[in-house]
């Protein structure tokens, strides 16, 4: 059944995709509708959210949000669960220098440069912390190169500094770097070691302390006593791993992490992440002291640089110095000068006392003149009483005694001569004496006088002499001037270099005395508590969102490709045609084909919603006393012989006289309700083949008969617009009051159009949860198309977990009561039978 009717609904949505191809219909019948959905409905359909529709795939899918939010935390435990904690471990160091040569007033522009260079060397120390200069010293101050390894269930932990056993090792095989040796204890004393070389598995039972030679590697393993007298340590799976320098910088470089915090405060955090916290904390512990002491070192070693590089130079200034020195004492003990600009003052000093000299000198010279021309006369002066130096005072400025003396006796002679003369005569000896000694006086006086005036002469001679070697000392000077500024220029620069670099390295040293590296650990690297990743709680929220995310999803795709008819409430939205009421699941026993059920339990749900569609069905016709009513769907399967048999039933139960056609002559299904043949039927009685009459078969109600379909005819269309099928249902009417006709699906074929025409009311059945959304499209376009306003709509087989299991009253406007409670999809009275768990589920499910 489940093929054919799957064959049904391919052919259905063939039909509605590709009408061109299908063969016409018979001359008269209606053409099937097409049941492509127009662009403007599908808007309509895509735009509009159905809350209860939500709220139902929702129910149902909550099991499997449940499962996957299950799945999500389950996922995040084995997340947890096989992945290895990484613990961060971090320091905060202050970097600075202080100076104490501003104390000595010393500072100057050597100590401005230093705070120049401190304010911009933080990323400097950031590239020296990650240098390999750092990890050089890091790898000498901890074993880093052998990480040691304990085999847990799941994952190994690294057994840093709590190995058992230690290792020694000469490699010559490179490819044994990073390799895995196992090692597994068999006494306190002996152990097996199993490693890959070679291409092959090398190893053997080996003593502690002793030497392993083994291709490529030789070993010695020595062990812990007091650890391996413990039987656990003895019952674990150990490993080792040889790392070489390639691979522990680059395990450095991945797990160190140093950034400035604060460059106004000069802080600087280094941190690490390792499996292993106490390995994270030494290795951060150690790089702080591995840098305090490389930085010292390289600020001695700076230092050094300096000072060599001052004393170097300070020898070589020296050396240049001592030269231009040197050449200076040659010149001025050569020139007998060391300041031509002091010699020029003193030469024109000189000039100038020997300009005043000889003018002296010739007054002088002028002046024993004017005495020699006076020493010819017979009378030096006019009195007798006044002495030579009276009579000529110019005689002072001789400064001679000698010659003033010598005057004052030829003028005393002078005046004794011409006293005697006066007395005495010529020849008179007094007179001859007196005579006598005269001109030996002026004799002498003449001799003295030219004495004086040769003695002049030569002094003013010397004068001249020397007045012209100091003019040629002078016209000299101004190239003696410019040749010491020459040899003075070396000299002052090397005096000032030399003392520059003196109070330099006098100053570098003081300063370098009273440097102190300043490194303070502000906050020392402690021991991790908690890993920073995973972190639990993150994880199993991260577990639980994503299982939520999921379902939501889930809901999400289950709710888009939710294209079938679940409720009645999305029935009523989705259609004009009134809704007659809902037919619930029966789930009392699995029915092969459909049959009369109402006749076993008139008090089941199925009954009751039965009794509220007839009542239903009396509001739609209260005034018509003969009815037909031809019951159709879109395709099989959906339950419309079903609700054929079993609404004929209940109204025949009320007391009416209701007959059923089965006009799906292409696949008749009334006879197999009530278990009889199709030998005959409808198709015989319109062919004049079997009288009505004959036809007419009789049910286990009393006014309740059916008609079968009869043989299928290779014409059915034509047989229903004939006017014996009108005759046919006017001879009924004189025997049956309600008239129910099974007419064939109207998704496949015609048949079914051309009896709702004909029928009082029209009834479309829906299939909850089978019907497609497209079908209730087709119904309202066959409404419109056809202009059936009086299309009534049944929801069959609806859960009672879908919220749909109600009826009401009216087009459209009712109330609802819901059944199964229990989730049995059946109702009974007095049911207090408890839901069983896989009921639970199925409820959960649905």
């Amino acid at each position: 059944m489940a093929t054919n009717e799957n064959v049904e609904l391919e052919e259905l949505i063939r039909r509605a995709t590709s009408p061109a191809t299908d063969v016409p219909p018979a001359a008269g019948a209606v053409p099937p509708p097409n049941l492509t959905v127009g662009a403007d409905e599908e808007e309509d359909a895509g735009l509009s959210l159905d809350i209860g529709t939500l709220l139902l795939v929702a129910r149902r899918s909550l099991l499997w949000v449940l499962l996957l939010i299950g799945l999500g935390i389950t996922s995040s435990w084995l997340y947890l669960r096989y992945t290895k904690p990484v613990y961060w471990s971090a320091s905060l160091l202050k970097i600075d220098e202080k100076t104490e040569a501003n104390n000595l007033g010393l500072g100057g522009p050597m100590a401005t440069a230093a705070d120049n260079m401190r304010a911009n060397k933080l990323a400097g120390e950031v590239e020296l912390i990650k240098s390999n200069l750092i990890y050089k010293q890091l790898k000498k101050s901890l074993v880093l190169d052998v990480n040691y390894y304990l085999q847990g269930t799941v994952l190994e932990n690294e057994l840093y500094n709590t190995s058992p056993f230690h290792v020694d090792y000469t490699i010559t095989d490179l490819t044994l770097y990073k390799r895995k040796f196992n090692i597994n204890f068999i006494s306190p004393q002996r152990f097996k070691l199993a490693f890959l070389g070679q291409g092959r598995t090398l190893g053997g039972e080996f003593n502690l302390n002793q030497p392993i030679n083994l291709p490529g590697i030789i070993l010695r393993i020595t062990g812990n006593t007091n650890m391996l007298r413990e039987p656990s340590n003895l019952e674990h799976s150990y490993h080792f791993t040889i790392q070489d320098d390639v691979a522990i910088n680059a395990y450095l470089d991945r797990n160190l992490t140093v950034q400035i915090v604060n460059p106004e405060a000069n802080t600087i955090q280094i941190a690490f992440t390792d499996f292993n916290p106490v390995k994270a904390q030494s290795i951060v512990n150690n790089i702080d002291t591995v840098y305090l002491h490389e930085k010292v070192a390289r600020k001695q070693e700076a230092n050094d640089q300096t000072l060599k590089y001052l004393d170097s130079q300070l020898t070589e200034i020296r050396n240049n110095l001592q030269t231009s020195e040197q050449n200076l004492e040659s010149y001025v003990r050569q020139n007998k000068t060391y300041d031509p600009k002091g010699d020029l003052t003193v030469l024109s000093t000189k000039l100038e006392a020997q300009q005043a000299d000889r003018i002296k000198l010739e007054q002088k010279i002028k002046l024993l003149n004017g005495v020699a021309t006076l020493a010819d006369q017979e009378q030096l002066t006019r009195s007798e009483n006044e002495t030579v130096e009276q009579s000529f005072p110019g005689l002072d400025a001789l400064e001679d005694p000698l010659l003033t003396a010598q005057l004052n006796d030829l003028n005393a002679l002078q005046w004794d001569l011409r006293r005697i003369s006066r007395s005495y005569t010529d020849k008179t000896e007094a007179v001859k004496l007196k005579q006598e000694a005269l001109n030996y006086s002026r004799r002498n006086l003449k001799r003295l006088l030219t004495q004086n005036r040769q003695l002049m002469r030569d002094q003013l001679a010397l004068l001249d002499k020397q007045r012209n070697e100091i003019s040629t000392l002078v016209r000299g000077l101004p190239q003696k001037e410019t040749e010491l500024a020459r040899l003075k220029r070396p000299l002052d620069l090397y005096e000032k270099s030399y003392t520059t670099l003196i109070n330099k390295r006098l100053d570098f040293n003081i300063a370098k005395a009273g440097t102190i590296p300043d490194f303070q650990i502000l906050s020392p690297a402690s021991l991790p508590a908690d890993p920073i990743s995973p972190v639990r709680l993150l994880v199993y929220a991260i577990g639980l969102a994503g299982g939520l995310f999921l379902g939501l999803g889930l809901i999400g795709v289950r709710y888009i490709m939710h294209n079938t008819i679940t409720s009645a409430r999305e029935l009523e939205r989705s259609t004009s045609a009134s809704v007659l009421g809902v037919i619930p699941t029966y789930d009392k026993e699995k029915m092969e084909v459909s049959r009369l059920i109402v006749d076993q339990n008139s008090n089941s749900a199925i009954s009751e919603s039965l009794r509220s569609i007839r009542t239903n069905l009396d509001f739609i016709s209260s005034g018509k006393q003969k009815r037909v009513i031809s019951i159709t769907s879109t395709i099989s399967g959906e339950g419309k012989t079903f609700v054929t048999v079993n609404l004929g039933g209940i109204i025949a139960m009320s007391g009416q006289r209701v007959i059923i056609l089965d006009l799906d002559m292409r696949k008749p299904k009334v006879n197999l309700a009530f278990g009889t043949e199709n030998v005959r039927g409808v198709s015989t009685i319109l062919i004049e083949r079997h009288s009505l009459a004959e036809c007419i078969q009789h049910t286990s109600i009393e006014s309740l008969d059916f008609i079968s379909a009869g043989p299928t005819p290779p014409n059915p269309s034509e047989l229903i617009i004939s006017p014996k099928f009108d005759q046919l249902v006017a001879e009924l009417f004189k025997s049956y009051d309600v008239v129910l006709i099974d007419t064939p699906p109207v998704g496949l074929v015609t048949d079914g159009i051309l009896i709702m025409r004909k029928a009082d009311i029209p009834i479309y059945i829906i299939r909850a949860g089978y019907s497609r959304k497209v079908f209730i499209k087709n119904m309202n376009k066959l409404m419109r198309t056809n202009n059936l306003p009086r299309m009534c709509t049944i929801l069959n087989d609806a859960s009672t977990q879908s919220g749909s299991y109600g009826y009401g009253y009216g087009y459209g406007y009712g109330y609802g009561y819901g059944y199964g409670a229990y989730g049995m999809g059946y109702y009974e009275e007095n049911y207090t039978k408890p839901l069983t768990f896989v009921q639970k589920v199925r409820r959960l499910l649905t």
